[in-house]
Order: C-alpha cells, then structure tokens, then sequence
C-alpha cells in the first residue's frame, strides 16, 4: 500500500507544480486526487489498535485513515470544512538540525541573512568537499554529496475532504508539490482566507490564490525566515488571522532578517518573532520577539494573542505559557542554546538559566522581557481556541494546546483556561483531554469539532498519518446554524443580516460578518459605526474591529472610536485605546493621556500602548507617573509604559531620571533606553540599588551592545560596590571586547582580588 501511495504522490507532484507556475482556470485542468471508497471499514479497523484515552465528556473518531494522509505538520480548516496540511519531505537531507553538526554551530551564529547562510552552505557543502560530506545523500545523482541534493526534495500542501457527508474524509488532493531551493526550510504553517492560501516555507511566507479546485501563482509577501541552522522544526509556523484582518505568523530562534515593502530592514537574527502584516504584505512589522518556538497561537474573544514557547532543553527547565503583546520581548535568545556549552575552556553560565528568565514573574528578573504565565506542558505544537460554539458548553473560554514529546503514551492535547490578572493574565484550570495519541496540528471545523493531526510515533518523517476527530457527547444545537452560516456566501447577505450576527455566539461568524462588513464601503462603516452603540459587548468590539480594518484606507474612522474612551464598560475603553493607537490616530491625546489612572488596568495598558505608537511626546510625564505608580508590580504596565517612553524617543528626558528616587522609574528608563540603544543609559550604571545597574549592565552588553557606553561598563568592573555574577560577568566581556591597555588592567586587578568568587577571578584571567 505504501509504495503505491508514493507512486500516487510524485505523478501528482509533477502536474501540481505546473499548475503553481502557470495561470490556468479550473476548466483546462483539474487537480489529481486520491479517493478511497472504504473509509469507514478501514477507521473501524484501525480505532481499536490505537491505546488513546479521551475526557469522559468527549468523543474521539478516526477522521482521516493513514491511506489518505502523509506526517501532517500543521493543519487548517476552512468554512465548509475541507482540510489543509502541510508535509515536509526535506527533513532528513535538507533542513538540518544543528545537533547533528556540532562543527557548524559557532558559524551558524554568526549569519545574518539568508544570502550569507546561502553562501556558507555553498561553501560547507561544495562539490570539491563531497569526500566529507558523504553523510549527505546523492539525491540529484550526479555523483557529488554536495548542496544542490539539497534542491531535489520538495514540500508538500493537501487538502482533504469528505465528499459522501459520512463524517470521514475520503478524498485527498495534492494542492502544492515545491519549494525546494537549498536555503528552504520545512513546510510549516497553513491558511486559507478568502481565496488565498498562505504557507509558510522558510524564507518565505508565500500567497496563493485559490479557488477549491486549482492553485493559481504564488507570490512571496515577505522574505527573510530562517538565516541560522538551529533545531529541526523551529522554522515558520501559526499563521492566523487577526481581530483587524491582518495575516499574522512566526518563525522560530533559526532567526529573521527581511525588509517590507517600504524598504526598512526588520532585523532580529537571535530570536524568534511573530510578525502581522496586511494579506498583501503590506504595513508589515514585527509584532513581538525573543521567542524559541512559539510553534502556533490563537486568538481569543477579546484579540488577546496567547501561545506557549518551546523551552531551551536545558535541565531543570520548562516550556513557558506566554501573553503576548505589542512590542513584547519575551526573553529568549539562540546563542543560549549551544555554542560555548560545548567548549571545555568556555565557561558554563547560562543567562537563560542563572538569571531564571523561563520562569514567571519574581522580584529581581530582568526587566525588560515578558515572562511566562507559567511553565506549562511539553513540546507545545497545535495551539487553538475555543470559537464560542465548539465541543460543548464545559469547554467555553477554553485554550487547547497539543503536547508533542515524540512518544504518543506521553502526548496528548490539554485544555485550560486563564484568568483576569492586572493588565495581564493568570493561569485557571487545565485537564488532559486526549492521551495516547502523538497530535500536532490542531483547527475547530465548521461542525464544532476539534481535528487534530497525529504523527503516529517518533520524530521523523514516516510517508503516513492520520487526523483525528475529538466532539462533544452532548453538542449543542446551535452548531448546525454555525456550519450553514460559515458554509454561505456573506457577500450576498444584506447589510441588516450582517450587523446581527456580529453578536452571533459564534466568534467565527461575527468575524465573517465583521470582514465583509468592512469590504463593503460606507454603508459597511455606518453599520460597524451603529454597533458601537450596541448593548452587547462583543458586538461593539467587532465594530471596533472592523472600524480599524477600514481606517487602514479611511484614517479618519477613528474618529469614530474617541467617544468610547470615556465608556462606563472598562474593556470597551480599553479596546478602543488598543485600536486607536494601532491605526496611530492623533486625534485622541488628552482622553489616552487621562486614561493613564484609568482604574481598570487594561485600559491603563493600551493607553499607554496608544500613546507610545503615536509617538506622543505630551504623554512623557503622565507615562512616568504610571511607572511611578505602578511601582513594578504590573510587568505588563511595565512594558506598555517603557516602550512607549522608548518610542517617544526623549532621551535626554529618561536619561535625567537617574536621580528620580523611585525605583520603579528608573528601572522603567534603564528599559526604554535599552530599546532606543541610547549611550546615556551608562549613567545607570552608579545607580544606589543593584537591580536598576544589573539591568543597565545587561543593555550595555547584551543582543547588539550599546557601544557608546561599554567602556563605562568595563569600569564597574572595579568602581561598583555591587558583586552580583550577572554584573559582574557583564564588566568582564565589557574589558575583553575593549581590548585596551586600561581594559586590561582592570582585569588584572580583578584577577587579584581575594574576596571576589573563584569562577569569576578565573574567568577575568
């Protein structure tokens, strides 16, 4: 059966991809497809084999049956309920994993965009070197191991449907066989929107129109993904639509360096990102770095982005639960993963681990990340949330995340919940749902159930699959509604029929109504507009939404939004802050700047959040007064209120709040200092309390270094009555990379003195 299968596979390939390449209508072709008549006979056989446990409320059914499905990686379903999965071929000859070349690491750091990791591969993997690289298959055989094997392999897009209604897929249809260039990295996420279908492939994150039955020309909307050779499957992935109808997606520590359509290089080769940008590529940024792998994410009813990110494999360590926001760091970097750990002369302090950076919130971490909610299961890989409608009423307001560890008897999916907390959140409930099953990509369908991809055992590619079905024993009734209106067509519904359902239960249908309201010009903006004054929440947050949508071409929209800052309901204000700042809409200065001693903590935060994006420079006193007021127990207030001071840019201002005797304060100046890379953050540096010059000190030294200011970094070496390792490690590399006479001397003198710890005297040496 396998062998036929394969067969299948590459005949389709080879007509798909002229397809991608070509222009052509449904009409001069049609796309090969696999069809089995006896699925269910063959789920039958294959349910009982499998030792999967399910929550005592849920039911678990075989979808998808390995004859139809080949390593799903991750999986979307669109509004009539046909699946899409991506597949990676090049896993084991062309998407290195770094552990298994050791010798490349130092030099994998070290690049910094997808043409110098081009270049080195050219040159690790070049024809003359074959004799060493024999490890490396022969794939185009033409008798040389060498980097052009690396551009036989290709990736693949499916999509799979139940045509006969039995509630089993029997049809799958190869959409994508390409990619496959010796820098491409493993197929990673998918997403159909509209009549688009994104994938994300490292370098690119690519754009297909589609129409059911014929994929037309790509076109890449950003490049710049995976510049580094790190660890297999940290490459792009979660892609999702946002609250305004932008395209979001990330890519892993293997790092990213691209420009946007305007020319600005977005650089940030040491971490991970997520990134948004319009469906087209452009108003592009980088929404939030310093992620390992934040695998996939989602959404929640309230447009708060929630994921969990892979932790660094480290002992002691755990997978972290993150809140992510604007601007967010959330604290990791690729250099402490390897590197220098295998290096006997080297030292072993590790800042991610000695500085406790992977664990939530405690007094004393460094300042200028996001910490976790909470360290939270293993190998984090499918990540949804719960539309409104789906499973059953127990599981409202729930998060669902896929454990992946290789081992299906320790995999599984989990459900759980968060909670209220300040500006940010707290960790609620969580439950095992489903056990024994290796699950990866996971995506609620039109019918209300959760899919889930299962690869079956192990790491590696194996050439099958499946998808499994999880439901509820007792669905509700409104489902079958939900399934017809995602299934309609919106765009022939009036305008009356759009604006009620923008309170429907069912957030995917309020979307729809939300996203065609928007396309529909004025009268789309009056009926968004008329939502506002609606008496249920979520409506008036989809008019919000919507409304910002628009203003992309229509700024002034928001002018629409300025009454609801001085709402009696506190998240309507807070949401319009949110959005009115994100369409950097001016108009609305005093009322954000007044919101700062809102009472309700969200609505301090994208107020604060508001002001920074519109670069307000009135805001600087006010922006303070929260960091004073805050007194750094809201990390979130924290962020807002430092990256805005950042984005104002007045240096001089935050510079001059060394002497301000909150703590707080200048702790927050240290933070946006760092962000601007301004030299005047040294004068932290004599601060009276040892946190505030720890936290300067890592600015100085860390990620790119603030050059101006490490010769007063070298200094504290010897000037700083403070002895903390993180400092004290800082002034050392500080002097190293100096390398000065006077630099030399102070190590020297440190080297000599009794009192300090042995490891640092040596390390100074």
């Amino acid at each position: 059966m396998r062998p036929q299968q394969l067969i299948t596979i590459l005949l389709a390939g080879s007509v798909v991809l002229l397809s991608v390449q070509c222009t052509q209508s449904p009409s001069e072709s049609t796309l090969p497809a696999k069809h089995i008549a006896d699925a269910a006979r063959m789920a039958a056989i294959i349910e009982p084999t499998v030792s999967a446990s399910v929550d005592s409320n849920l039911t678990l059914r075989l979808w998808a049956v390995d004859s139809l499905v080949a390593d799903p990686v991750s999986i979307d379903i669109d509004d009539v309920g046909q699946l899409y999965y991506t597949r990676t071929n090049r896993q084991k000859h062309a998407e290195f994993d770094i552990r298994g070349h050791q010798d490349w690491e130092i030099e994998s750091i070290r690049l910094q965009s997808i043409e110098e990791k081009r270049e080195f591969l050219h040159r690790a993997l070049a024809p003359e070197k074959s004799g060493k690289n024999q490890w490396l298959s022969d794939l185009n055989g033409d008798g040389s191991h060498d980097w052009k094997d690396m551009t036989v392999e290709r990736e693949n897009i499916y999509q799979l449907r139940d045509t006969d209604g039995d509630g089993l897929a029997d049809e799958s249809r190869l959409l994508v066989s390409d990619f496959h260039e010796e820098v491409t990295d493993a197929a990673g996420g998918i997403l159909r929107h509209g009549n688009d279908l994104f994938v994300g492939i490292g370098p690119d994150l690519w754009r297909y129109q589609f129409d059911d039955q014929f994929v037309r020309q790509k076109t890449s909307i950003s490049h710049g993904y995976g510049i580094h050779i790190g660890f297999s499957g940290h490459g792009m992935s979660g892609i999702e639509v946002g609250p305004e109808g932008k395209i979001y997606w990330q890519i892993g520590d293997i790092g990213f360096s691209g420009k946007d359509q305007t020319g600005k290089l977005w650089h940030h080769p040491f971490s991970g990102v997520i990134v948004r940008s319009n469906p087209d590529g452009s108003d592009f940024e980088v929404f939030s770095y310093g992620n390992r792998n934040t695998h996939e994410f989602t959404f929640d009813e309230y447009g708060n982005l929630i994921s969990e990110d892979n932790d660094g494999d480290h002992a002691g360590e755990s997978e972290r639960l993150v809140y992510v926001v604007n601007g967010a760091d959330i604290g990791w970097r690729t250099h402490w993963q390897f590197g220098k750990y295998h290096d006997p002369q080297n030292n072993g302090y590790n800042v991610w681990m000695d500085e406790k950076l992977y664990i939530p919130r405690f007094d004393g971490q460094a300042a200028y990340i996001v910490p976790t909610i909470r360290n939270f299961v293993n190998g984090p890989t499918g990540f949804v949330y719960n539309p409104g409608t789906a499973l059953g009423d127990q599981w409202k307001n729930h998060f669902f995340v896929a454990e992946f560890v290789g081992n299906p008897t320790r995999s599984g999916i989990h459900a759980f919940t968060l909670k209220p907390e300040g500006a940010g959140f707290a960790f609620g409930s969580s439950s095992m749902i489903v056990s024994g099953v290796l699950a990866t990509g996971l995506d609620f369908g039109p019918d209300g159930a959760l899919y889930a991809g299962d690869w079956i055992d192990g790491w590696g590619t194996k050439n099958y699959g499946r998808i499994w079905k999880i439901d509820s024993k007792t669905p509700a009734t409104l489902r079958t509604q939900v399934k017809q209106y995602l299934a309609e067509d919106f765009s022939k519904k009036t305008i009356e029929d759009l604006a009620g359902l923008l309170r429907h239960e069912d957030m995917r249908v309020r979307q729809k109504s939300q996203f065609e309201l928007a396309a529909r010009g004025d009268s789309g903006a009056e009926a968004l507009a008329n939502a506002l004054q609606s008496k249920h929440q979520l409506e008036r947050i989809h008019g919000i939404w919507g409304l910002r949508q628009m203003a992309g071409k229509q700024p002034a929209l928001g002018e629409k939004l300025v009454p609801l800052l001085s709402d009696a309901d506190p998240e309507i204000r807070a949401q319009a802050a949110k959005w009115l700042g994100d369409m950097r809409f001016k108009g609305a200065s005093a009322t954000l700047r007044s919101m700062l001693k809102d009472p309700y903590a969200r609505a301090r935060f994208f107020a604060a959040e508001a002001l920074g994006r519109t670069a307000d420079a009135t805001a600087t006193e006010g922006l303070i007064e929260l960091l004073r007021e805050n007194d750094d127990q809201d990390v979130y207030l924290r962020h807002a209120a430092a990256l805005a001071l950042a984005r104002i840019g007045n240096a001089g201002k935050l510079v001059s709040l060394v002497s301000d005797p909150s703590r707080a304060v200048r702790l927050g100046a240290v933070v946006a200092l760092r962000r601007m890379q301004h030299e005047g953050i040294k004068e932290f540096l004599k601060d009276k309390e040892e946190r505030v010059v720890v936290e300067a000190a890592r600015a100085i030294n860390d990620d790119e270094s603030i050059a101006g200011a490490m010769e007063s970094l070298g200094a504290a070496l010897l000037e700083s009555k403070f002895t903390s390792e993180a400092l004290i490690r800082r002034a050392i590399n500080a002097n190293l990379r100096l390398g000065t006479t006077a630099s030399m001397d102070r190590l020297i003198q440190y080297a000599g003195r009794e009192s300090a710890p042995v490891a640092l005297r040596q390390e100074a040496i």
